[in-house]
């Protein structure tokens, strides 16, 4: 296996959920090495974060230009090898270009950019690095969505004619209805998150893994939005129609409004042969139901399940596994990717993932704007 991976983190600071969910996930198979970063743009702060988690402060910096042209100094056998991007979305687009011309393994949150075309961009700068760049599409990491991405993919449900997808939070309910509120959100500020709030942030995890577990892609989509005020820009919930062809439809519904809801992501397909069906708050779980049969519940770490599932499964059977050991499969399939190892394609999510999640954003989008019609995908 070798030396461990050196890993630089840029954002992630303080009280951040992704900062711990991404630190935990690189440490979980020892396969990382985190050496520095800079994990907030006040150098008190930073420093200061740098020293609570016991990481050796020669290599926190103050800002991500001098991340880049002090780790560029180093003999390539000690500087950063990847660096995970963990900022705001107006962040991702400038910092993982930058990045990849500099020569480092990227692994970015998502959504992507703020942009289509800054994600156009910056697959082109990729391409020209032949570096690994991972969007970190988190659920694609759990080993029951991987079982269902392989059981689709070896025809056990027949061909798809049904897909069906609900991701509703209700975290941003108490913050639309405050006009103070929602000024101070960057959530909800253009410039700061792109065009859309709920479809980017909770409607792009619902697209990838539409195209992620079924192996289609999404030719065209309908949308109608919910911004609740007028002087809000960003969307808040939203329904979306979607075709794969002619005979193969589906729908997303997205809210960040659902009032009492936490993390509701709930994921159906449905094919000529059978369904199955996943909730994300009951992970462990795969419903796979087949017509005048009883209902079969299926669990990780049993010796039914595929190779990909039982390579993502950390514990025995009848043990919880969740989003952090998801985030930690990434990681994993991102060190076999830059160690030179076999991996499987489907261990993390490319830079092509997440420029597909950009082109859904920017129609679905404009899907609403231009009075709810038909819009196509690249």
């Amino acid at each position: 296996m070798g030396s461990k991976i050196r890993l630089g983190i840029i954002g992630g600071g303080g009280d951040s959920l992704i900062g711990v969910l991404h630190r935990v996930a690189s440490s979980m198979f020892d396969r990382y090495e985190l050496v520095g970063g800079v994990f907030n743009p006040d150098w008190e702060e930073n420093i200061g974060f740098a020293e609570r988690i016991g990481l050796k402060t020669d290599r926190v910096y103050k800002d991500f230009e001098t991340l880049i042209s002090e780790e560029v100094k180093l003999p390539k056998a000690e500087r950063m090898e990847v660096i995970s991007v963990l900022t705001p979305n107006f962040l991702h687009y400038p910092m993982a270009k930058k990045l990849l011309e500099n020569g480092f393994h990227v692994i970015c949150e998502k959504p992507l950019t703020t942009t289509y075309e800054e994600a156009l961009d910056l697959k082109k700068t990729k391409d020209l690095s032949n570096n690994i760049f991972a969007v970190t599409y988190t659920y694609s990491g759990y080993p029951m969505i991987r079982q269902m991405r392989k059981m689709i993919e070896e025809g056990v449900l027949g061909e798809i004619q049904k897909v069906d997808v609900q991701y509703f939070q209700g975290w941003i309910n108490p913050i639309i209805h405050d006009a103070d509120k929602r000024a101070a959100t960057w959530r909800l500020q253009p410039d700061k998150s792109g065009i859309s709030c709920c479809i980017g942030d909770i409607g792009t995890h619902a697209f990838d893994m539409i195209e992620f577990v079924t192996g289609l892609k999404v030719k065209k989509v309908l949308s109608d939005l919910n911004y609740v005020y007028q002087d809000n820009q960003m969307d808040v919930d939203g329904t979306v129609l979607i075709r794969f062809s002619e005979n193969v439809k589906g729908v997303i519904r997205a809210s960040q409004i659902a009032t009492g809801e936490e993390n509701s992501f709930i994921v159906k397909i449905y094919g000529q042969k059978a369904g199955l069906k996943w909730n994300q708050e009951n992970p462990n779980y795969v419903e796979f139901l087949q017509e005048g049969k009883a209902l079969k519940v299926l669990k990780p770490g049993h010796a039914y399940n595929s190779a990909l599932s039982l390579d993502g499964t950390k514990l025995p059977p009848g043990h919880p596994e969740g989003i952090f050991d998801a985030m930690g499969n990434i990681y994993k399939g991102v060190a076999r990717a830059i160690k030179g190892e076999p991996y499987d394609e489907a261990e993390y999510p490319s830079l092509e993932d997440g420029m597909r999640g950009m082109n859904f954003i920017e129609q679905t989008v404009a899907s609403h704007i231009d009075g709810n019609v038909w819009k196509e995908l690249d």
